[in-house]
């Protein structure tokens, strides 16, 4: 992708469109129908019922457009004086991205209430419908022609985080909830359609998803005049994360447009460097990494540090812990690591001091 600050969905769709197929003809959105012959991807095989997988199982498929005719969704609309969620940009954007696809883009089975559709995350398919199925035919050809490279975590990060991770104030101010993007978890969750490459780690994927993460909420924040406190915190506990737990540079960490242009270039080109490289050769020691951010626990006894800003550290290091011991395959501290889960889900009732206990009772049985 050629512009990869966008968390407009929408913007996101049709650039693809345009690189698909040059400037002046962009490509056409066929529909999901165009992938669901038993011959493809709508078969009974294992290979080849992608379409199956995502029609029948997968939450992409019809669960995004319903939750906009939702009591919440209605609720969430008449704050924002919105008529119809259904039809409205700011919540099809993400429910129905294929809602607001121009009509001169739309093939003849296309359906705009798909929800999150095949098209959605690999791009219109005009282009490589025919095409991709050839065996002489290299991932870059694939990738060429329009496809998108989903094999590359950078490129499905990017996919996935507009609708995973930023939400704009006014509608968290309407009662949406704040979202998490955590890329290996969420793709574990996500009924799988799709096998990945021989080199591929859980901790590999949690890592630049959490980088790309760490980059749009960059992005937003320096779009903005007066970033709310809230949105702040939780980016300066991602990147205390990021730095395994390190604050030590407090300067870095204050909410300034200079330091998110900043952090949002650095992360971005981390992102970068990590998902083209071995996760070895990257510097990403699961295990070492693990057992640095279980020794964490005495920062939580710092008083002169609010506890919102410790309760908001607790909740994005509770999905590392997570993440990262299944990287490991280290199961020994499960009933501690839900405990500490426990003590990080409410924000408002958080006690530093039993999680900073919690977190040194995880780390010993851990190891």
């Amino acid at each position: 992708m050629s512009k990869i600050f966008n968390h407009s969905t929408l913007a996101a769709l049709l650039m693809l469109a345009v690189e698909a197929h040059g400037a002046d003809a962009p490509a056409k959105f066929l529909g999901a129908q165009s992938c669901a012959s038993t011959g493809c991807h709508g078969g009974g095989g294992t290979k080849q019922n992608q379409f199956l997988v995502w029609s029948v199982k997968d939450f992409h498929s019809q669960r995004p457009t319903a939750t906009l005719t939702t009591a919440r969704s209605k609720q969430i609309a008449e704050a924002l004086d919105i008529k119809d969620p259904t039809a409205d940009t700011r919540c099809t954007s993400c429910h129905a991205p294929l809602h607001d696809v121009p009509e001169n883009l739309r093939g003849e089975f296309f359906k705009a209430s798909e929800g999150v559709s095949c098209e959605s995350c690999h791009g219109p398919a005009e282009n490589w419908l025919r095409s991709h199925t050839r065996h002489d035919y290299t991932r870059a050809d694939r990738t060429a022609s329009g496809l998108r490279d989903l094999q590359n975590l950078y490129v499905r990060a990017n996919t996935c985080v507009a609708c995973h991770q930023v939400v704009s104030q006014p509608l968290l101010k309407a009662g949406h909830p704040e979202l998490i993007f955590e890329l290996d978890g969420q793709s574990v969750a996500e009924p799988k359609h799709w096998q990945e490459s021989t080199n591929w780690s859980r901790a590999h994927s949690w890592y630049v998803g959490q980088a790309v993460a760490l980059r749009e909420m960059s992005w937003q924040l320096a779009q903005s005049d007066a970033p709310a406190e809230t949105e702040t915190q939780r980016w300066a506990a991602l990147l205390w994360l990021l730095n395994w737990g390190e604050a030590k540079d407090a300067a870095a960490f204050a909410p300034t447009r200079d330091n998110f242009l900043a952090v949002q270039t650095k992360w971005d080109g981390f992102a970068r460097q990590v998902a083209a490289a071995n996760p070895a050769a990257a510097g990403l020691e699961p295990g070492k990494v693990l057992r640095q951010l279980a020794g964490v626990g005495p920062q939580f006894l710092d008083a002169t540090v609010p506890a919102i800003v410790h309760a908001r550290r607790a909740e994005r290091l509770v999905l590392a812990l997570d993440r990262l011991t299944v990287a490991e395959n280290n199961h020994k501290a499960d009933a501690e690591l839900n405990q500490l889960f426990k003590l990080a889900q409410s924000l408002p009732d958080f006690d530093p001091k039993a999680f900073a206990a919690a977190l040194d009772k995880f780390k010993t049985a851990m190891e």
